[in-house]
């Protein structure tokens, strides 16, 4: 087999390579250690994730509009370190560095789309936050259960739709340069710039998606905060004021853990060496998805609860079983 596919697209021949080369985490001493460490910590990713879905799922006093964006941040959590995890062990700790053309357009637009969704409910979760703080008796009548599916689906035909045309761009490239994608994954930026056609697409594209994906729900939440700031000085009770703080903490945590890497990795640009950026940006991809059930539901009144009540209700069966 050729190491390069001609494709005739409007008279013009376009050059896919049979396969790509995942080069990422070249010359880091010890990174096997690391790989180890995402095995562990995909299967946390699982079971937490799995958990908290199973939990909303059950329990009917878990069926409000804040729970159905947590349950879908758990279900991108878990597709996106699907995406991300596995590959990268596959390729790294197994050597498989390969990857065919289809497969590569594949795990980038997966990984993008979660990646894009996870950023998108950390907006929406802000979004409750504020609404709860800032109009709390007002709450029940703007975030209500219809409004947020409605929000979520329009999010998952968003970020299907921009990374779709993002891929779709990608094929129009033709790949005659070197077939070493100097990433960890099926990076957008990096495949792109080894195209040898015009690829002025793919450099807007490349441009304008990190400005949809992360700087506007970057600053729709800095928005959210600074409006959540202004009630909390309003409120009169110290005890009162920090109640309403302590609904928000679990939030900011998640959105330091998830945005604080990606900003940094992006303000800094070339900057950056190479495998540091790399690495930076696989934590982004591990990290937050483990973290965020431990973080946002075990943390929650609601959610321990629940947990209660399922634990009392499996006491009773098997109490009841024995005798």
């Amino acid at each position: 087999m050729s190491p390069l596919n001609s494709i005739v697209f409007h008279n013009t021949s376009i050059v896919h390579p049979d396969f790509f080369f995942i080069s990422g985490f070249a010359g880091i001493p010890h990174i096997e250690y690391y790989y180890i460490f995402t095995c562990f910590v995909y299967a946390q990713t699982l079971l937490g994730n799995a958990f908290v879905m199973f939990m909303i799922y059950t329990d009917h006093c878990l069926h409000s509009p804040k729970y159905i964006a947590v349950f879908n941040l758990a279900l991108c959590d878990l597709c996106g370190s699907t995406a991300f995890i596995p590959p990268m062990i596959d390729t790294f700790l197994f050597k498989s560095h390969l990857i065919s053309f289809k497969a590569c357009m594949a795990n980038m637009y997966f990984a993008f789309s979660f990646i894009s969704l996870q950023s998108f409910t950390l907006a929406v979760l802000s979004y409750d936050r504020c609404v709860a703080i800032c109009f709390p008796l007002r709450y029940n009548e703007i975030v209500t259960s219809k409004s947020i599916l409605v929000i979520t689906v329009t999010l998952w035909i968003l970020a299907g739709t921009a990374n779709f045309i993002g891929v779709i761009s990608m094929n129009k490239l033709s790949f005659c340069k070197s077939t070493v994608i100097n990433s960890y994954f099926c990076d957008y930026g990096p495949t792109a710039r080894l195209a040898c056609n015009d690829n002025t697409a793919t450099t807007v594209i490349n441009w304008t998606h990190p400005i949809m994906i992360l700087w506007c729900p970057v600053l729709f939440i800095v928005g959210t905060y600074i409006c959540i700031a202004r009630a909390l000085l309003k409120i009169a009770a110290a005890s009162e004021r920090l109640k309403a703080m302590q609904t928000c903490t679990s939030h900011l945590i998640l959105v330091s853990v998830f945005y604080f890497p990606i900003c940094i990795t992006e303000a800094m640009g070339s900057a950056m060496d190479q495998n540091a950026r790399i690495f930076n940006l696989s934590l982004t991809t591990v990290l937050p998805a483990l973290l965020n059930p431990i973080i946002y539901s075990l943390k929650t009144e609601e959610f321990r609860q629940a947990i209660k009540k399922l634990y009392r209700r499996n006491k009773i069966h098997i109490i009841a079983r024995n005798e």
